[in-house]
């Protein structure tokens, strides 16, 4: 039997801005996105009776097309008239619901594992091109690594590497709808724009100090005031030392850089007895370049 067993990495924002808004409701956006090595397990099986199967660790999402990973497999077989069928199985542990594209990244591997199981020839553009048809973060998640993302997120330029780093992610037991968060947001008022361009230097030089000193997300202005325990798990990360903690995305996960994992160990410590977030994890940056 054909089977695969692939990585599916989450981002984190280093910097998010919002240029404006489109008549057509989406949004205009710079930034940078990060992949960093927390990851959820896909496994792709290719069985003899046609259709889709989908098993996941999680009861509470669905496994039928309204599963981002469901609609990627669904989609090349009408594609490309795929007789055998797939069994996908998705070990989650990226938190749900959280800024950190859990799902898109799921519906990534799924493209790149059933080209790769079922030969059908696609290349990453090809692949990523396809990945827009299913959600703005997916051709990301095909390409990883550090990149800045331009348009509606859609255009994507690879950025140098991010310097290594301890990466401490917390995410408090809440849930933000990514669409609520940039319907309340006025792109008219933001006043406090992130250094995006400061932030690419810093990718250049190598400069973790400046990469932190420049991250930035206009979004933290209408996730926190809906959830202040983001604001609490910032200070708590930057009291222990991180060079700079910023919410990821739409929220409401919260993510801290530091030069020296002892510190990020004690800030998760803290984190956890203050009850402040249950999913709390040390990991580090992932580089473009590695296999799925």
């Amino acid at each position: 039997m054909k089977r695969l067993n692939l990585k599916a990495l989450a981002k984190i924002n280093l910097g998010l801005d919002v240029l404006g808004k489109r008549e057509n409701g989406y949004h205009d956006v710079r930034m940078v996105m990060q992949s960093i090595y927390l990851y959820d397990e896909v496994r792709i099986e290719a069985v003899p009776a046609p259709g889709i199967s989908l098993r996941t660790n999680l009861t509470f999402l669905p496994t039928d097309k309204g599963n981002i990973a469901y609609k990627a497999a669904a989609m090349l077989q009408e594609e490309f008239g795929l007789q055998e069928g797939v069994h996908i199985t998705l070990d989650k542990h990226i938190p749900v619901a959280a800024g950190m594209a859990g799902g898109s990244s799921n519906a990534a591997a799924v493209l790149f594992g059933m080209n790769r199981l079922f030969e059908l020839g696609l290349t990453q553009e090809e692949l990523m091109e396809r990945g827009t048809r299913l959600g703005a973060d997916v051709p990301y998640c095909i390409m990883r690594g550090t990149v800045l993302a331009e348009g509606i997120g859609e255009k994507l330029t690879p950025l140098p590497a991010m310097p290594k780093c301890t990466v401490l992610i917390a995410k408090p037991s809440v849930s933000v709808s990514t669409k609520v968060v940039y319907e309340a947001l006025d792109a008219g008022n933001i006043k406090n724009h992130p250094d995006i361009d400061g932030l690419i230097e810093g990718l250049g030089q190598k400069d973790l100090k400046k990469i932190a000193s420049c991250m930035g997300n206009v979004l933290e202005d209408v996730t926190i005031p809906m959830h202040p325990v983001i604001e609490q798990i910032r200070q708590e990360m930057l009291e222990a030392g991180a060079l700079g903690a910023m919410m990821s995305g739409s929220g409401p996960t919260v993510f801290g850089l530091y030069d020296d994992k002892f510190k990020a160990i004690q800030a998760q410590e803290k984190i956890r007895k203050k009850a402040l977030a249950r999913q709390v994890y040390i990991t580090n940056v992932h580089s473009a370049g590695r296999d799925k």
